[in-house]
């Protein structure tokens, strides 16, 4: 459980391969490949998202296999080929027992084994179901919830070893509210029609768990019925998506001993932390509230329904690896009633998926030898001081922050560590044991690798060049506790597109705005900027600027708020707050540094595009993707990011610049009067 702000955009694209040409001229340069991505039937002024991107979306409507589609899905895409080219061939060599080679090919091997899998049933799960079979108390039912923690079945809370925020020095103990199966609180009371049948279609999904495993349709309903109450009943508890962003009140420092008295009395801390070898002199407790409400519904849920929500959650975490009837249920509620797939993605790259949360790092390695050159990684990190110099004169010039508060704003800047392409140091995966019994054995031994892996971490020195992604994910974060951004290998491919195609406009749009930006505006947004330089959450502000500030970001939340993407569903604007910031600050960074290229000051059109506009659809190129209905749904609920489209129309309607590049006017709903207009930095 770590303190980052990730950016968890899963279609980040990055043009920061062409940092090394020159500018391109509309006479040398092929057919545009940003040009051809227009809809000029729509004006800018009225819906930029639909003007940058609509030829490109119209001419790629969603597969049936997709809940989304977007030019990162190409990326996607062509990552799959390289990464299925590794594993595959890793299966077909002799290799020595515990080897990366021996561990990617046999969980390859295994992963695609679907006959194998048909075969064992759900059977892999025979000892952890006779483990919820023997439960004949609370207590036997709490035994099981810290029984399933190492192999990652997220029963009633969420656990795990990570940076104390206050403390960013020290390793500490984090639990926080959790258990539920749907994917936030609100899925459970929103009374929008969409998530209310969402509701129904989740208790025949249990239902129809149960009845895979043998229990009678009448009875499964019913019993499907039961663990809903009990869901329901936690999510009654739990708090709302916009008020875990708050760091200060998630941050509750208790004794193991404290922790159990006041809250918890069913549950001795001190000796289920110690049966993991773990004896620590505090926790810290994120909502102390849920697990007192919770401690109630253990004593007094009867135990045959405390039963079936272990039983439903093991069954469902581990579904897709068991055989294709568990699969094909798992997925006709979670990809179709959630997130509108027409069809099952083929295994492949479902497998590709699973092998990269396992042996993640192991696949990292063979990538960036084979894919990524170490002059690329050189280039990246350059862009990166680019970006901090440039965001190191625009907080000396704000005339809304005072000197006390600019000097250490500046020394949290400078303190910022960057972390591209991939780790210095490679994690040591020998421990890990993989074979070719099951499918669901090898996740199971990968999940409880990393449980101990992640309980390894208590008691020693924080490591600070540890990475929370792999080089072949295509997204980005920043991270408070060690005050750094980190940016995976993979996030700077480009697919189709050669480098001399791609000016400088276009690569600062994506890059420099859409990632480093950013990244590094997450450290200065609502949450991050509480954490000082050295990570440590902490009250560095002066009141006044704290005062201003919040008066500036009150005014993002309401410009997000009333974003209807749905009717009834609203974009929660305090909740997407920290991500709208960074989106807006990113912008920013991301021209004012073009504005010193080359390019920007000679001013030529490629494409018929001036720079500036290409800048700007460079930025929205980066968000060039459409979602399902149910898809959007399931966002606007649970996630703290706005829906892409947004992301453009949120920033773009800030910055007057983008006002200047496309003729926007009033009246427009491009248009901001310039008082409504965000301004943070």
């Amino acid at each position: 459980m770590t303190r980052s702000i990730p950016s968890l955009r899963i279609v980040l694209l990055s043009a920061a391969l062409v940092f090394s040409i020159g500018n391109i001229s509309a006479a040398n340069a092929p057919k545009d490949f940003l040009a051809a991505h227009l809809d000029t039937s729509a004006d800018p002024g009225v819906d930029f998202f639909q003007y940058a991107n609509g030829g490109w979306l119209k001419a790629h409507p969603i597969p049936a296999s997709e809940s989304t589609w977007g030019i990162g899905n190409e990326v996607d895409n062509e990552l799959y080929t390289r990464l299925r080219t590794i594993s595959e061939s890793a299966a077909l060599m002799k290799t020595a027992r515990g080897s990366d080679q021996q561990k990617i090919g046999d969980f390859w091997s295994t992963a695609m084994d679907a006959e194998k899998a048909d075969r064992l049933g759900a059977h892999p799960l025979d000892a952890e179901l006779a483990r919820i079979d023997a439960i004949d108390s609370p207590a036997g039912a709490i035994d099981a919830a810290f029984a399933f923690k190492p192999i990652g079945v997220g029963v009633l809370f969420r656990f795990g070893v990570g940076q104390d925020d206050k403390d960013s020095a020290t390793m500490a103990v984090q639990v926080r509210q959790g258990g539920l199966g749907l994917p936030e609180r609100d899925f459970y009371f929103n009374p929008e029609a969409g998530v209310a049948k969402i509701r129904a279609d989740y208790v025949d999904h249990i239902a129809r768990t149960f009845a895979l495993l043998g229990r009678e349709p009448q009875a499964a309903k019913a019993t499907a019925t039961q663990v809903m109450a009990f869901e329901t009943a936690l999510a009654q508890a739990s708090r709302r998506l916009e008020d875990l962003r708050d760091p200060e009140k998630n941050y509750n420092k208790l004794t193991p001993a404290e922790f159990t008295a006041k809250y918890t009395p069913s549950i001795d801390w001190a000796a289920r932390l110690a049966a993991w070898g773990v004896k620590p002199d505090y926790l810290l407790v994120g909502q102390p509230e849920f697990f007192a409400a919770e401690d109630r519904l253990l004593r007094e849920t009867p135990l045959p329904v405390l039963r079936d929500y272990l039983r439903y959650h093991l069954v469902d975490d581990y579904a897709t690896y068991l055989s294709s009837a568990f699969d094909a249920e798992h997925f006709r509620f979670h990809g179709q009633a959630m997130s509108g797939q027409k069809e099952q993605r083929p295994r492949w790259k479902r497998a590709l998926d699973e092998q990269n949360d396992a042996l993640g790092m192991v696949l990292g390695r063979i990538f960036v030898k084979e894919y990524f050159p170490a002059a690329s990684k050189q280039r990246y990190t350059a862009m990166v001081e680019a970006i901090r110099g440039t965001f190191r004169d625009r907080i000396q010039r704000l005339d809304w922050m005072g000197d006390d508060t600019k000097t250490r704003a500046l020394a949290k800047l400078a303190a910022v560590t960057p972390k591209v392409g991939y780790p210095d140091t490679w994690k040591d995966y020998s421990a890990l044991v993989i074979g070719r019994d099951s499918y669901a054995a090898n996740v199971m031994a990968a999940a409880r690798w990393r449980f101990r892996d992640n309980l390894s971490k208590f008691g020693k020195p924080v490591d600070r060049t540890e990475w929370e992604m792999t080089p072949q994910t295509y997204n980005a974060y920043y991270n408070p506790s060690n005050n750094e951004i980190v940016l995976p290998a993979a996030i700077f491919m480009v697919p189709g597109v050669p480098d001399a195609q791609v000016d400088d406009a276009v690569a600062y749009g994506y890059v420099a705005a859409s990632t480093i930006g950013h990244e590094i505006t997450h450290g200065f947004d609502d949450e991050g900027r509480q954490y000082d330089m050295q990570g440590n959450l902490s009250g560095w502000w002066t009141q006044e600027d704290t005062d201003r500030f919040n008066v500036a970001a009150q005014k993002m939340v309401a410009q997000f708020d009333a974003y209807e993407p749905l009717p009834g569903l609203h974009i929660n604007g305090k909740a997407s707050l920290g991500e709208n910031i960074a989106d807006y600050g990113g912008v920013l960074l991301g021209l004012e540094a073009f504005e010193k290229t080359g390019q920007y000051k000679a001013g030529k059109k490629i494409g018929g595009l001036t720079p500036v506009q290409r800048y700007f659809l460079g930025y929205a190129l980066g968000w060039m993707s459409q979602q399902r209905e149910q898809r959007l749904r399931q966002r606007l609920l649970s996630d703290v990011h706005a829906p892409a489209k947004w992301r453009v129309l949120g920033p773009m309607s800030n910055i007057p610049a983008f006002y200047e590049a496309f003729g926007v006017k009033p009246g427009q709903p491009m248009w901001r009067a310039p008082e409504d207009r965000v301004r943070i930095w």
